[in-house]
């Protein structure tokens, strides 16, 4: 090939390059996740997918009809539903040991648990001993305190914990949280299960057991005043047991998670205030739940809080967005932390 050929053939070399170079500087930029700010930085742009809620259902697990987590649970299913276009539904259950054995299989999305219950699930001790530790189990929000209620009659003549001994006691279906409780209450106070005749029967039921005679005494942790314990006193004259003195000193002593409190007088018509202690209630939701999803939750409870509140009297006082961080022992969904974290809270 001669000289002047190859002088021809690299004219046309450069003539395409500057071609397509032109082309290159004035074609709009490839479509790309990553734009340059005036600043100089990069930001991430994504398309906005709005989230379609008809593709989750929000099982809510709650407790037995007769307590209070069936219709605070039903009123969180209620607001996700009516209110945001989920599929849910509250469930009945055994309340909170079941709860987090349904939340740790995936059998609900969202569970009412005591927050004693969950420290024994969470480092695996108690009710949860031999298993390994739940360090997946995830808080959306604090709810309301229970307070531990031994009920009895004053036709029963028990009026101290070491009365139970040899008594027919209520304590509670198994492994529920008001079993767990009673489990630790006779633990405290140097007794155990064989110093009475035990029946593992919901609180509900044992007090109707109560009523025909067949119960002595009755373990009641829930939310004051409990419906039930109040539907006794149309009857009978009702005796609140106290949790005190050094009992009440070993078991806080112990476990941290019980705080000593008063149920006024006026709550049952007893004679005096009764001493006892409290368990910080929480709802749970299953960390594989995707964050937009709980944040989306956790802001629905917030946005209509109202709702929540009007389902029971405790509601009412204690669930805010104020005291939603109260008696939480294990870390909070990042979906809910983002949206408290929106609200100016911090774990």
């Amino acid at each position: 090939m001669n000289r002047k050929k190859i002088a021809v053939i690299l004219s046309l070399i450069v003539l395409v390059a500057s071609v397509l170079s032109a082309c290159g500087s004035n074609a709009a930029p490839a479509t790309t996740a990553a734009q340059t700010t005036a600043a100089g930085e990069t930001e991430t742009s994504q398309p906005a997918v709005e989230l379609d809620r008809s593709k989750y259902f929000i099982t809510v697990a709650t407790g037995p009809t007769s307590g209070l987590y069936y219709p605070i649970g039903g009123a969180f299913s209620s607001v996700f539903q009516n209110k945001l276009g989920y599929k849910s539904s509250a469930q009945s259950t055994g309340a909170s040991v079941e709860n987090i054995n349904l939340i740790l299989t995936g059998g609900a999305e969202m569970a009412i648990v005591m927050s004693d219950a969950v420290a024994q699930a969470y480092e695996a001790f108690g009710a949860f001993e031999g298993k390994e530790p739940a360090v997946e189990l995830r808080c959306l929000t604090g709810l309301y305190p229970n307070y531990v209620q031994l009920v009895t009659t004053k036709a029963s003549g028990i009026t101290k914990f070491e009365d139970l001994k040899g008594k027919k006691v209520g304590i509670g279906a198994p492994n529920s949280g008001v079993e767990v409780n009673a489990r630790m209450m006779y633990e405290a106070h140097g007794m155990t299960y064989e110093d009475s005749k035990v029946d593992y029967l919901n609180y509900g039921e044992a007090i109707d057991q109560m009523k025909n005679g067949l119960v002595d005494a009755v373990f009641v942790t829930s939310g004051i005043p409990n419906a039930t314990v109040m539907e006794l006193g149309t009857t009978n004259d009702i005796v609140v047991v106290p949790i005190e003195g050094e009992g009440l000193k070993n078991l806080t002593d112990k476990y941290s998670f019980f705080v000593p409190e008063i149920i006024p007088a006026e709550t049952y018509g007893t004679e005096t205030d009764v001493n006892t202690v409290t368990v910080r209630n929480i709802m749970l939701v299953r960390a594989d739940l995707p964050d937009e999803v709980v944040y989306d939750l956790t802001k629905a409870v917030f946005e209509n809080i109202g709702d929540i509140k009007a389902s029971h009297a405790t509601a009412d006082k204690h669930i805010s967005l104020e005291n939603s961080h109260i008696g939480v022992g294990i870390p909070f969904h990042p979906g809910a932390i983002q949206y408290y974290e929106e609200q100016g809270m911090t774990n």
